[in-house]
């Protein structure tokens, strides 16, 4: 036999055993895919009968909030506290609920916490699941694929939190999409989500192909061609996933026109999305009057550059150091009797990851010769933080591709000149002319904001109080009142669907 026919004997042979495989294979398949549907109808069963054991107790639909961080002080909470306002004021005869994996804090710390930082007080009781496992979404336990990581923990985080209370409907008020399918397909509940940024953007897809180094994409990867591919390839993976997961949601609420853009990308669920700017509580700014002319020139011989953000690395407090330290360098010495100026970090910190952050941040102004300048004021109660933007010249942010930016919104109203970043919100929404004028100034990197807080602190006080009061007026479309009109006009499609 020559090995032409042998060689084909064995192909032969080979495409004869994969045959009888193909049959057996095929029968385990839909054995096993009756047997998953089994057990995921089974699942669905026993939740709804959990979800009517409790309507048969309190006789009331519950609608249930996903926020794991809903102690924390940033903007992201804000929004629940005036969602949950708004709610609690219009549908009287429904419960509300809020899953959180904040421990070694009562239901009342939290609400007294929200009246301090927010100035938020509740019509109503609201209860409190308190999720254990919370660590599963913290981003320190995923040093490589944090993403993906941090998603496939949320799920677990998702099923603690329906298996401890099923919901007639379910928002994610926090971005984790992959709690939707969980909810709706599992729980059965209706789903809606208010979405503040992307957990993956085409922008971060150009950050790993144009190999930039972030603080999401590290020197390592940016420098070495084949990881940046890897990279990119599990990024397009994992946006495929997202825009699935995400494409649940039967309302889809997003913060802001870059988020807008995003979501639409990657959900593709264009006629149940709409823009929700989030809540500002601008009044409370706006009722203090602004300093005049006469004033400013009292003032004037100290100058304060306040930040507010929580301390989390997207915030970029370095760059602001850095840029600072430019500033001081431009201006040289004063000499005594002149105008000072200093820099006041303002930021909640979340965890023991973020509290680290803030040693790390001043160790950089102690090695930039900056300390005695700059002051760090973290978890502030809700008056002190007025009273240093009030007193403020100048309102600093840096966050590139910011989802919106409420601390940007709150410099403004308190009559501060905004600095932020040229991009995201603050850049499409936010700093915009107003009134045939500028409301504020844009910045990319140390230079252009060094250059732009020196030509800010040389303006003359009637130049200052122009930008101030055009600012100020612009922000009104950012208030709670028009937050609560458009969360509820949005979210009516979903409360309609509860049984009172």
């Amino acid at each position: 036999m020559s090995a032409h026919e042998h060689s084909s004997l064995c192909l032969c042979d080979l495409i004869r055993l994969l045959w009888s495989l193909l049959l057996p294979c095929f029968y385990l398949s839909l054995v096993l895919t009756a047997i998953l549907f089994l057990f995921i109808m089974g699942v669905r069963t026993w939740l709804q009968m959990k979800r009517k054991s409790r309507r048969a107790q309190d006789g009331r639909p519950a609608v249930a909030f996903f926020h794991p961080y809903c102690n924390a002080g940033g903007g992201g909470e804000r929004v629940l506290w005036c969602a949950l306002r708004a709610l609690q004021s219009r549908y009287q005869d429904v419960s509300f609920v809020v899953y959180t994996g904040d421990q070694g804090v009562t239901a009342e710390e939290i609400l007294d916490g929200a009246r301090r930082r927010f100035n938020i007080r509740l019509p109503r009781a609201v209860k409190f699941v308190f999720l254990k496992h919370r660590l599963l979404v913290e981003a320190k336990l995923y040093p490589h694929f944090t993403l993906l990581g941090q998603s496939v923990g949320s799920i677990f985080l998702g099923w603690e939190a329906l298996t401890e209370f099923v919901p007639d409907l379910y928002i994610d008020s926090m971005g984790y999409a992959f709690t939707l399918p969980v909810f709706r397909y599992l729980g059965g509940c209706h789903v809606g989500s208010y979405v503040h940024y992307p957990t993956i953007s085409t922008d971060m897809l150009s950050v790993v192909r144009e190999r930039n180094p972030r603080f999401n994409n590290a020197d390592y990867i940016s420098s070495n061609p084949v990881l940046s591919a890897i990279k990119v390839i599990y990024y397009c993976v994992f946006a495929l996933l997202y825009g699935l997961a995400g494409s649940c949601s039967d309302v889809v609420m997003v913060n802001s026109t870059w988020t807008l853009g995003h979501i639409l990308a990657l959900w593709r669920a264009p006629n149940r999305t709409s823009v929700v700017y989030p809540p500002c509580d601008v009044q409370a700014f706006l009722d203090v009057p602004i300093r005049d002319e006469d004033e400013e020139k009292e003032r004037k011989k100290c100058h304060s550059v306040v930040s507010v953000g929580q301390f989390r690395p997207e915030k970029d407090h370095q760059l602001q150091i850095k840029a600072f330290r430019k500033l001081l360098d431009r201006k040289g010495v004063e000499p005594a009797g002149q105008e000072t100026v200093k820099l006041v970090l303002i930021g909640g910190c979340r965890n023991q990851e973020d509290e680290e952050r803030v040693q790390m941040l001043r160790g950089l102004c102690l090695d930039l010769d900056v300390a005695d300048r700059v002051e760090f004021k973290l978890n502030i109660p809700f008056e002190e933080l007025k009273k240093d933007l009030t007193d403020a010249t100048i309102g600093l942010h840096t966050m590139w591709n910011e989802h919106f930016g409420i601390g940007v919104v709150e410099c403004m109203a308190a009559g501060t000149i905004i600095l932020a970043h040229r991009s995201g919100g603050p850049k499409l929404d936010i700093v915009v002319p107003y009134d045939g004028g500028p409301t504020g100034f844009l910045a990319d990197d140390e230079d252009s904001y060094a250059e732009a807080m020196e030509r800010i602190l040389s303006m003359t006080p009637a130049a200052q109080l122009e930008i101030r009061r055009r600012a100020r007026l612009s922000v009104t479309r950012f208030s709670d009142q028009e937050f609560e009109g458009s969360f509820l006009a949005a979210v009516e499609p979903l409360m309609s669907t509860l049984r009172l």
